[in-house]
């Protein structure tokens, strides 16, 4: 019998091993190695551990890695955007200590077994420096329990941070930052100092904290501060950088800034929301904390990539002491030797420190002062991160419009419509896809070539001998540096290699699952004699916010339309859109008349186009438009030529106009019919309802009760960073005065001993990329841009030191946009604007057009352009101006009056549209018409088409003080009191100063 009193005795006395015992009872047990009694010293053992991935993302990033020294307890925190990022920052951070802490080396690192973390490069490395790296054993977290501890801690902190703010949960990142260091300042549970005072041996100071998430009072920046307004604005506490400089977000536009600790003024029992509402929430504002662009890590896929990051990083610390601040905070090097105005610098790099620029982040450091470099791994994984390069035109050739260049046909698409299955997406095994066999390797360097810290380039250089600078050309490179960050996929081979695979694999099925759905394939026959079937690509896009934040991903399978016949195998293919002025018109009128606007979304908009015959697929934007059209129209909507793209329906009960851009619909009218419209799209399509349209056309529209703002800030700080502009010192015109003599001059054309700008400097992608801007939302910068443009065949260094300070000028009025105010009295009526800048290119004799229209007292419509004719007077410059003012106030009206009259709203073209003109003589020409004399026969007759729109009562040309014409806004530079007076003239408002 065993009693409690032999137990003990009892079980030394029957230790025999029991198999069964042995398989069906188990617990965790502690480990019999214990912690030394001694101390150990510091960095002498490091834990890591990734937590993640973490919903919804904060900004680029869904992980965070800590690292604990086994000693101190002291501790460092990286975000990251994936978990094959996580060996570039530990890698950087290990040599970071080893620099930072030369007398206390690291003896062991201890990590997890997950994939990113083993690497037989970076196992080698750790070797040859005297690091053993450890694994604990699979499935056992307690031998890696410091990093899970301190991962534990850190979150429960960040919750808490997070609940008390009335931030949205994506605040989590900075959060993390912000409970890092607090716990850093905290005493540990193994001694009663803090890890900062144990690793710096004196006590840190906490005098600069404060609750995170609280209103913090930011002094404004010099341009945007007056004299007689606000000196200090408010802001939303998120953390510091240092003791003496803190982070901070502002509520409306949700960007990151910091700010000395000591010009700040704090209210810890205020928790401001984003967003400009106060009273709506998070969830429905939509709003996001940006990020700054990570700068030591991107995207990479599952393969290799991994390890070609760490081999970069060793050999970048391999030419460590020809780049003696590689490895330092970015945050914390100076470089002297970069001028301060981002002057074209260069610097020497022999052949024997670098051997192939690694493409992934050649773009990014180049602007930083830091060459990355790797070795060369193989062709097949340089082709891999190759980005695509952009060819110029032959010379001699017609075709002047930017184009990629054409990709290879693939074989005939044959589907199997029967059974498709998510199963097939893998392999592919039905769709007979191309590699990137073709795509361009990355090239060596050659000896003592020179790597440029100022330049960048939009994956290449524009030729620009053969390049027609128009909107085609500013399109495409707008579109080009909204995408420059992460180039979008070419094969499905490309997308497998990425990281975001899953995405685009979901995006592949459900374009397969449409194809299916719409019957787009008809069963598979043979070829008919005389066909030629037409091959077919995979396109991969995605859809971005106002935020540039990636939306959606769309997967397109489309036809080879460059084999098409013209005439044989297609008639039509043109398919209208709307443009941006009918769009700003139609803000306008949102305002007017008070309406409600939302935006929707067709998904797969062009497989429900009916093709009028067999396989034409180049005809898929026309058919998907005549296809929306016919069934708009049949149920009742009203379509003209004047504007095709938009559809207007009245009721009894108010009107709705559907504006269509491609797939995008913008529905504005009454709440009413508002609600039937989007109902009646729904039935017969599939829609996505984006509610109130915040994102359209490119352009931000910020809604007040006070009105609305349209705007471009996070394209322009895009831009501004793309072109390494975004620490410059902002200046208050967007261009210098002019000088009167031709030979001082700096907008002239080129010297004859003057050299041109080298080829790598992107003059060509700058001026498309300003004039995308121009044309939008910033008529500020027309006749800037377009004085610039006149010279991108042969620029100099003086032109490119104007697209500069247009630079420098967007830095200082970046929220700046066009703002329609509600307004108690109606004042919705068309006024223009027109003025001609005589001789403003004295050097060909060539005059500038300008002209503005207004609805509101806010700009609409706008142009600055150089005269095709040489004007013999300023008279004669004057009438050619007015005639493209008119030009373009008839084609207004003709918009104007159709839409208001189908909507059966109060017509505002009955009375003739007041056009100001500060030229008397072409005034009184325009009352008098055209008369034979000394000084009016050399003129055009078809000029004078001015005189007859003022008869039959369209125009009325009135006269207007030069010093109160704004359309000198568009011929010539103007001095800072004059320029800031018309831009406010045409409704042009900072989002700080909205009312």
């Amino acid at each position: 019998m065993l009693t409690s009193s032999n137990a003990f005795n009892a079980s030394k006395a029957h230790r025999s091993f029991c198999k069964a015992c042995s398989l069906g009872k188990w617990g965790p047990r502690p480990s019999y190695a214990k912690d030394p009694k001694v101390l150990l010293p510091f960095l002498h053992r490091i834990q890591g551990d990734i937590c993640g991935p973490i919903q919804p993302s904060s900004g680029p990033f869904k992980y965070f890695m800590v690292l604990v020294d086994a000693s101190t307890r002291w501790s460092h925190v990286a975000l990251l955007s994936t978990r094959n990022a996580a060996f570039a920052k530990l890698l950087a951070q290990i040599i970071r200590l080893r620099a930072h802490y030369p007398d206390h080396p690291i003896k062991s690192i201890r990590l997890d077994n997950a994939g990113e973390f083993t690497s037989k490069t970076f196992d080698d490395y750790c070797m040859s420096i005297g690091i053993d790296v450890e694994h604990p054993v699979p499935y056992v977290h307690t031998q890696n329990g410091l990093a899970e501890a301190a991962i534990k801690r850190i979150q429960m902190v960040t919750r808490t941070l997070v609940m008390r703010t009335n931030l949205p949960l994506s605040a989590w990142g900075h959060a993390v930052l912000h409970a890092a260091m607090l716990i850093r300042l905290r005493p540990t549970a193994t001694q009663a100092f803090s890890a900062q005072q144990l690793v710096t041996g004196y006590e840190p100071s906490i005098s600069h904290l404060r609750i995170f998430g609280c209103a913090v009072y930011v002094p404004i920046t010099p341009p945007q501060r007056t004299k007689m307004g606000n000196q200090r604005r408010m802001g939303i506490y998120i953390g510091f950088e240092s003791p003496t400089i803190i982070r901070y977000v502002e509520p409306l536009t949700s960007d990151l800034f910091t700010a000395r600790f000591a010009d700040c003024h704090f209210d810890e029992t205020v928790f401001r929301s984003l967003g400009g509402d106060k009273n709506v929430t998070i969830q429905q504002e939509r709003r996001e904390l940006s990020w700054p662009v990570p700068t030591l890590s991107h995207n990479d896929p599952p393969t290799a990539q991994r390890e070609i990051e760490v081999r970069r990083i060793i050999d970048l610390q391999k030419v460590a002491d020809s780049l003696p601040d590689a490895f330092s905070d970015l945050a914390k090097v100076t470089r002297s030797h970069i001028p301060a105005a981002n002057v074209p610098a260069r610097m020497e790099v022999p052949e024997k420190d670098f051997r192939l620029i690694d493409a992934a982040s050649a773009t990014q450091n180049v602007g930083q002062g830091i060459a990355g470099a790797t070795p060369n791994v193989g062709g097949d994984v340089a082709q891999a991160v190759a980005p695509p390069r952009k060819r110029g035109r032959p010379q001699g050739s017609r075709d002047t419009h930017p184009r990629k260049r054409a990709a290879k046909a693939h074989d005939p698409l044959i589907i199997d419509t029967q059974n498709p299955t998510h199963e097939n997406i893998p392999d592919y095994g039905y769709v007979q896809e191309t590699s990137l066999e073709d795509a361009p390797s990355l090239e060596p360097i050659r000896e003592n070539v020179e790597i440029s810290i100022n330049y960048t380039s939009v994956h290449g250089t524009w030729d620009r001998n053969s390049i027609v600078v128009d909107d085609v050309f500013a399109y495409a490179c707008a579109r080009e540096l909204i995408e420059s960050d992460d180039i979008e996929p070419r094969s499905v081979d490309e997308c497998q290699r990425r990281a975001d695979w899953p995405e685009w694999k979901d995006a592949i099925q459900a374009e397969l699952d449409s194809l299916t759905k719409r019957t787009v394939f008809g069963p598979v026959v043979p070829i008919p004699s005389g066909i030629k079937p037409v091959g077919y690509k995979w396109v991969f896009v995605r859809k971005r916010n106002e935020k540039n934040d990636i939306v959606r991903y769309k997967a397109r399978l489309v036809a080879q339309g460059f084999s098409q016949r013209p005439g044989i195998d297609y008639e039509e293919t043109y398919s209208p859109v709307m443009d941006v002025i009918t769009f700003r018109y139609l803000i306008s009128l949102v305002v007017f008349e008070k309406l409600n606007m939302q935006l929707m979304d067709v998904v797969t908009a062009y497989l429900y186009g009916d093709l009028d015959t067999e396989i034409y697929m180049k005809q898929s934007g026309r058919m998907w438009y005549t296809r929306l059209s016919d069934y708009l129209i049949g149920r009742g909507y009203v379509n003209n030529e004047l504007c095709p793209c938009v559809f207007i329906k009245t009721t009894s009960s108010g009107f709705a106009i559907v504006a269509v851009y491609v797939d995008d619909m913008n529905i504005i009218g009454t709440l009413d019919e508002l609600g039937d419209t989007a109902e009646c799209l729904k039935s017969e399509f599939e829609m996505k309802d984006l509610r109130k349209t915040r994102f359209c056309l490119g352009l931000e529209l910020e809604h007040r009760d006070s009105g609305i703002l349209i705007h471009q800030s996070a394209y322009t700080q895009k831009m501004l960073r793309h072109f390494n502009m975004d620490k410059v010192h902002p200046v208050s015109t967007p261009m210098i005065g002019r000088s009167l003599d031709l030979k001082k001059d700096l907008f002239r054309p080129r010297d004859d001993d003057e050299d041109v700008l080298e080829a790598e400097v992107p003059y060509l992608s700058a001026i498309g990329a300003l004039l995308y801007l121009a044309q939008c939302t910033r008529p500020d910068i027309s006749f800037a841009v377009n004085l610039l443009a006149r010279h991108s065949s042969a620029p100099t260094q003086r032109h490119w030191t104007g697209i500069k300070t247009i630079f420098r000028y967007l830095k200082g009025t970046i929220n700046m946009g066009l703002f329609y105010p509600y307004r108690e009295s109606r004042n919705d009526v068309l006024v223009g604007f027109a003025d001609a800048g005589y001789l403003s290119d004295p050097h060909k004799g060539r005059s500038q057009s300008g002209y503005v229209f207004t609805m509101g007292n806010t700009a609409i419509s706008w142009r600055s352009t150089k005269q095709t004719l040489v004007a013999t007077s300023s008279n004669h410059a004057e009438i050619i101006a007015l005639h493209e003012a008119v030009r373009e106030c008839i084609w207004l009206r003709s918009i104007i009056g159709h839409i208001r009259s189908t909507c059966g709203l109060r017509s505002t073209t009955d009375e003739p549209t007041s056009i100001y003109e500060d030229n008397a003589a072409c005034i009184e020409q325009m009352k008098q018409g055209f008369i034979k004399g000394d000084n009016t026969k050399h003129i055009a007759p078809k000029y004078f088409y001015n005189q007859q729109q003022q008869s039959l009562l369209k125009i009325q040309v009135n006269q207007v003080r030069s010093e109160d014409n704004v359309a000198d806004l568009f011929t010539k530079s103007l001095p800072k009191s004059t320029f800031e007076k018309h831009v406010k003239s045409i409704g042009m408002l900072k989002l700080f100063d909205l009312p």
